[in-house]
């Protein structure tokens, strides 16, 4: 009974709760990176370009971020469960219209809109629910390892999976796995006890969601029209400040005025919270970033298929495996703060070696050590920056730090795919694609500042408990 849970389940029974859990955020990540080798087959099928997939891409990763805050606190509403398996009802909806879409707009809706909405549903269920079944240090990092490791898995083998389903029936198959899946999650989930009930007189606030919703959109969209327009670019990004400064304005009036706003100004008082999040929102923007930018080079620039494309990132799937798989491991015998900065290191000096091996040489494999460690050091700070950020708040904080959590990395996801995407698109060369992942190592070193200045004192395991 040593890794019991709270509700005081075996340690077996606890395993067979985060199977659901730990799916969940699979098929999220995979379906934020699959289509990157489906670039060309799309494009072709559905009469679009590289630009339009571009856009269905990161409007699914921005649809995540911008509604993930309300999905977090929608929980504590409606309970953790309900809001679980709404999502996946919504999600699987919109990955079979995605399978039979005509065109670019019904994708569109179907994957990037319907899939974006259930994954905000059903994401911070899974960083709550494993918050509060897991109490004890080494139990909780276990589990959060076990979600990243198949959250990170997910990302990097989608191109991979992608590539081969692609390839051997088509780019619609793909919808219809993600479909399958999330029917096998359902099945599993009649395990999960909420081991908090619902409170169905909690307040909503919507003008908070909506307000933080438009803002991230209209920068997101701004990064987008970069290749376009500057000037709209620059227009849409102030705007979108503009109005994220609208939402903090309502957000204190509503706190002195009594009343619960979306998201409490006091979550961002905890310094090792804030720090860790910021580390959560460059790992993503790396991850998400690489893999469409490597991805569009080898379709596009250098003509590999869909199955070539997701084969040369096995490297950096297998990456991902080992250290998150070790995460557990590592989290007992070495502080977060060591992990994460470690992780920020291998993973620039990944992209140092993929620039470095891929402009001196044709073959397609030298790509593979450069993506090996970026693999690798993103999956060693996966797990730290997660249970740093998790575990700086009590129980009755979860839904809000989970949903401001998810909503930071799912911004780093679709800015990831923005900002490398806006710089190849605009050139689809050699030249753009060596500018992107520059550019994806200057924000690297951002990320390593913010590990630097977490606190030393912690130690192995997590920060504060809960």
């Amino acid at each position: 009974m040593a890794d019991a849970d709270v509700t005081g389940r075996t340690a077996g029974a606890a395993r067979g709760v985060l199977a659901p859990l730990a799916l969940a955020q699979f098929i999220c990540s995979f379906a934020g990176s699959n289509m990157n080798v489906m670039i060309n087959d799309i494009s072709e099928d559905l009469n679009t370009t590289v630009q339009g997939v571009q856009i269905a891409i990161t409007i699914f990763l921005l649809v995540m971020a911008a509604l993930m805050i309300p999905g977090g606190k929608l929980t504590d509403r409606y309970g953790r469960k309900r809001c679980f398996l709404a999502g996946l009802a919504v999600y699987g909806v919109g990955a079979l219209l995605s399978a039979v879409s005509p065109g670019l707009g019904v994708l569109i809706l179907g994957n990037s809109i319907l899939e974006g909405v259930g994954t905000a549903l059903l994401i911070p269920p899974v960083y709550i629910l494993t918050t509060l079944l897991y109490t004890e240090v080494t139990s909780r990092a276990r589990a959060f390892g076990t979600i990243m490791a198949l959250g990170g898995i997910g990302a990097a083998a989608g191109p991979l999976i992608g590539g081969l389903i692609t390839s051997a029936i088509s780019w619609r198959a793909a919808f219809v796995f993600q479909a399958l899946v999330i029917a096998l999650i359902i099945i599993l989930s009649r395990r999960i006890e909420d081991p908090l009930p619902p409170d169905p007189t909690r307040p909503f606030d919507t003008l908070g969601a909506v307000l933080s919703a438009v803002g991230l959109i209209l920068i997101v969209t701004g990064i987008l029209a970069a290749d376009n327009n500057i000037w709209l670019m620059l227009a849409l990004i102030v705007l979108g400040a503009l109005v994220l400064l609208w939402f903090f304005l309502s957000v204190r009036a509503k706190e002195r005025a009594g009343k619960e706003p979306l998201l409490s100004t006091s979550l961002f008082r905890n310094r090792t919270s804030n720090l860790g999040l910021v580390t959560q929102n460059v790992q993503w923007l790396i991850l998400m970033g690489t893999s469409f930018s490597v991805a569009t080079y080898l379709q596009v620039v250098r003509g590999y298929d869909a199955i070539q494309t997701g084969v040369i990132f096995t490297a950096a799937t297998l990456g991902l495996l080992v250290s998150s798989l070790a995460a557990a491991r590592l989290a007992t015998r070495h502080a977060q703060r060591t992990l994460i900065m470690t992780g920020f290191i291998v993973t620039i000096a990944g992209i140092g070696v993929l620039l470095s091996m891929v402009s001196g040489t044709p073959s397609a494999w030298a790509f593979a050590p450069g993506l090996l460690l970026i693999g690798l050091g993103i999956g060693l700070m996966l797990t730290p920056s997660v249970n740093v950020v998790q575990s700086s708040f009590p129980d009755e904080r979860q839904g809000e730090i989970s949903g401001l959590s998810r909503s930071v990395s799912n911004l780093g996801s679709s800015l990831g795919t923005a900002v490398a995407g806006t710089i190849l698109v605009a050139g689809l060369t050699t030249r753009a694609y060596g500018a992107s992942m520059i550019t994806l190592a200057v924000l690297g070193l951002a990320g390593l500042a913010a590990a630097v200045f977490l606190p030393r004192g912690s130690g192995p395991g997590t920060g504060p408990p809960p």
